[in-house]
């Protein structure tokens, strides 16, 4: 799998060419996360994200399909002990419906053949009342993000979708959800991070 042979190499790149945004995604997420949740991290990767939630909520269970990827996340999240690694496929949670109050699926809609039915997933799994937060690189002004796509397929990683603020918020109308709300973490390449508030 790609993702094993780059989890060791990861955080350093994306330190290098997006570091502010990197290291900053994690703690707008975690502003979203209350003592008592009980949450989900879909996609987790390296534990960037991860990491920032674990002190906030009463439990993590952070998953990833990569090997690589969740073993650097079991470093990166060793000193926390309401912290769970585990494998699942986000088209396909075996979870049952509404068993988390937050669940976080950080850059990976982009990845998907079908992002639509991932988000329903995520929707599905989350409790009423409680919220679904998705992370997405957008694109700047300047193409940044479609020049890095273009760079990542070549070396196997391919975009199925690219967004702008406008056409991120769009998908989530076109997919029926009203009660969205949106921050964005300025960058070289920007993150909207939108909030679902399931009703």
């Amino acid at each position: 799998m790609f993702w094993d042979k780059v989890a060791s190499l990861y955080d350093g790149t994306e330190t290098l060419i997006n570091g502010k945004v990197f290291n900053s995604t994690g703690k707008v997420v975690a502003t979203e996360i209350e003592p008592d949740d009980l949450v989900l991290e879909c996609a987790c990767g390296t534990g960037a994200i991860s990491r920032e939630i674990a002190p906030y909520c009463r439990k993590l269970i952070a998953t990833d399909m990569s090997g690589g990827m969740r073993k650097q996340a079991r470093k990166k999240c060793r000193e926390f002990d309401n912290v769970k690694i585990g494998c699942a496929d986000i088209m396909n949670l075996r979870f049952r419906d509404e068993t988390f109050d937050k669940v976080v699926a950080g850059n990976v809609i982009h990845l998907l053949d079908d992002p639509q039915y991932a988000v329903k997933e995520l929707v599905r799994v989350c409790k009423k009342g409680g919220k679904v937060i998705i992370p997405t690189y957008i694109n700047d002004k300047n193409e940044t993000l479609r020049t890095s796509a273009k760079f990542l397929a070549m070396i196997g990683v391919e975009f199925k979708s690219t967004f702008n603020i406008d056409s991120y918020k769009q998908f989530f109308a076109d997919a029926g959800y009203s009660s969205v709300s949106y921050h964005v973490v300025e960058g070289r390449m920007p993150c909207a991070v939108a909030v679902i508030t399931k009703q």
